[in-house]
This record gives structure tokens, sequence and C-alpha cells, in this order.
């Protein structure tokens, strides 16, 4: 089971030891020149102290990736590691057919994804060390849960990082192009074949319903992709703009909203940045914005561009609440940490010349756990704000 040794340097073991699962090239002192891509291996200090159990990468700058601390790792390891991610989401998801299983270094298996769409599974191995083990993964998740079909959606950049191939097919049972799912008593179409992600944006389940719960009066939805926002909103009473710049995704919208029968949803095909200084320009106002925009960071060189992305889309929405409207924005580039964003709304609602207070600071779903000292783990905040002039 075990592959061999590794010897990491002191900086490697002093960030094993502040609790961080990852060491990277630079610090690794010497590995056995026959271990194999994504071998289990024995992590050790300088010294040659034990310092635990890692997956391998031969090619990724980020070669161990820590599964257990100590000198001992059970055969079972994966299996207890599953068992103990289901048992998380029987408190924290219990009553959504929508939601994640496993979620990387959050559940001590870094670089494994499992999502469930009802009776399907959809897995994502992003790195040697869990593509060698997908078969066991399978296997472990057949008897635990019996689904119907289990898919691979091995098509995330990443892996190529990895020197891995993208790969999207079923890996068992079957799996239709699209499955119907429940989120909230919305019910959604999901293609976990295409769909962004795995088919759903599962880490914004639970700020989906805190839209619901806020809403009132006449919404807007920015880059709305399939309605999750919109949809809850619309179910509460509200008339919902929903907007998006790809015309597929509201299609996605248009079909879920009729299949809910909620015909209070207006969809329009636009970019968000001219879209917002087209209503402002009319004076037009809404009693709840919700801004939900993709990455503008997915480097660390992008902040200063994303820094000035994320204040222009909230600056115009503060500008078109009603008083008394929320905001609810939302920013999932990890490489902007949650006192950034702060500072970026506030040095907005300076500008914009509109007083708010913050409601409520959310992040991702807790399916999607985030692990102390690993900011890595927090990529998803959500900020809810209150305009009082």
């Amino acid at each position: 089971m075990i592959g061999g040794d590794v010897v990491v340097n002191r900086k490697g073991e002093a960030r094993i030891q502040r609790g961080h699962p990852w060491v990277f090239r630079s610090d690794v002192v010497a590995a056995e020149e026959s271990l194999e891509p994504g071998a289990i291996v024995r992590v050790l200090g300088p010294r040659h102290v034990p310092l635990g159990f890692a997956l391998f990468s031969t090619l990724s700058e980020i070669t161990l990736r820590l599964i257990a601390r100590g000198s001992a790792l059970p055969e079972d390891f994966l299996a207890r590691r599953i068992d103990e991610a289901l048992r998380l989401r029987e408190v924290v998801a219990a009553g959504t057919n929508a939601l994640r299983l496993v979620h990387g270094e959050g559940d001590g298996l870094p670089s494994l994804v499992v999502d469930r769409y009802g009776d399907v599974l959809v897995v994502q191995t992003l790195s040697q060390g869990t593509e060698r083990l997908k078969s066991e993964v399978v296997r472990v998740l057949v008897e635990r849960l019996s689904p119907r079909g289990i898919l691979e959606r091995n098509d995330p950049r990443v892996r190529q990082l990895e020197g891995l191939p993208a790969s999207v097919g079923v890996l068992w049972g079957d799996v239709p192009k699209t499955l119907e799912v429940e989120e909230g008593g919305i019910h959604l179409t999901v293609d976990p074949w295409k769909g962004q992600k795995t088919g759903l944006f599962l880490d914004q389940r639970e700020n989906h319903l805190t839209a619901r719960a806020y809403a009132r009066g006449r919404a807007l939805d920015a880059f709305t992709y399939n309605g999750g926002f919109a949809l809850q909103m619309a179910a509460a009473g509200s008339e919902v703009l929903a907007v998006d710049s790809s015309a597929e995704a509201l299609g996605r919208t248009r079909a879920n909203a009729a299949r809910n029968d909620l015909t209070s949803v207006t969809l329009r095909e636009a970019n968000v940045f001219d879209l917002l200084r087209d209503l402002e320009r009319r004076s037009e106002r809404f009693d709840i914005i919700v801004l939900d925009p993709p990455a503008f960071a997915k480097s660390r060189a992008a902040v200063e561009k994303a820094q000035r992305g994320y204040k222009e889309i909230n600056l115009r929405a503060m500008k078109l609440l009603t008083r008394g409207g929320v905001l609810i924005t939302c920013s999932c580039s990890h490489h902007i940490h949650e006192a950034d964003f702060e500072a970026i709304l506030s040095a907005a609602a300076a500008d914009s010349g509109v007083a708010l207070t913050i409601v409520e600071k959310r992040r991702q779903a807790r399916d999607h756990p985030v692990v102390l000292g690993v900011p890595e783990t927090y990529y998803l905040k959500c900020f809810v704000l209150r305009r009082l002039d």
C-alpha cells in the first residue's frame, strides 16, 4: 500500500505541523526514484521523523497531498474517510437530494470530489493520487450508497497539471443525460455530463435559500446561470429580472421557471456590467439584488483587475437599491480573501454615496467544509448588505 518515503525540509515540516495538507516541490528534499505517479507515500521530516502519509505527484507543484498524520495509516483509510463524510452530510445537508458528499481537503481526501444528484453520483479525481484510487472510490460508493450510476466529470483544467487526460464517462451503472433534483422546494434540471462544475453550483445552495428569505418586491439576479437565486426569489413572491450573457444559461432558467410554474421571472441576455450602467441611467430601482459573478481572479496576477471588477458591479448595484433594499453579493475567487472583499464593498459604498449595513456574512454551503488554516478551502464569500438611506 505504501509506495515509499519522501523527505521534506523544515519549511515543509512546519507547513504540515500548522495543519496545511499541501507540500510543494521546492520543499521536498528527497523522494525514491521508484515512486509511481499517485503513490501513497510516507512523509518524513528533515530528521526523518514520520509526519504522516500523502498522495504523491510526479508533475504537480503540489507534490504531496496529506491524507493522514502520524506513523500509521489504516488499510481501510479511504472507506473510513468516505464514511465520515457521509455522516456529516446527514447533519448539514439533510433533506436535499443535490449535495456534495466529499469535498477534497475539507473531508481529508485532497483532490477528490463526489457530488450527489438524486440517485446518481458524479466523481472528480483531480490528482494522480485520487486517479490511482478511482476504482476503490467507486467500489466504496457503490457499497455504501447503491447509486443508479456514477459518472466521472474529469474535465477540469487542473488535471492537466497532473499530466492526466480529460475524461467524462460512466464508471458504474447508468447515468442519463439530464436529471431532476429539488432545492428548497424548487425543481431543477441538471446536466451532469456538460453542466458547469458537475451540473449545479451546489456550494450556493444555502445562499439561494437565504435570498428567498430576504426576497420582496422587485428583484435583480445578475449572472443567473440556471436560476438558482432567481427561482427562489420568485417563489417568495418577487418579480425577478434574471440576467446572463449566455443564451444557453437563460434557456435553462426559462425551462426551470416553467417547470415550477413561476411566471414572475423575466429573462434578459446582457453583459451585466453594461446592464447595471443602463439601469442606473434609467433610474431603475430594486428591492433585492443578487450578484454572483464567476471568479474574477483565477490567479494572483489577476487580483488587481478583479478588485476593480468587483468594485464596479457592487457600486452600480448599491445605487440601484431602494431604501431598505438588500444586496446579496458574492465572490468565488479564493485569491480575494474575505477581508479584501469587505474592503472592496466598503470602497464601493463610499464612492456610491450609499450607506449600508452588514446583515450577514456567509460562505459556501456546509457540505463544502472549510479547513482552518487552509485559506484555499475558503473560496466563496457572500455578504448580505442592507441600504440605510
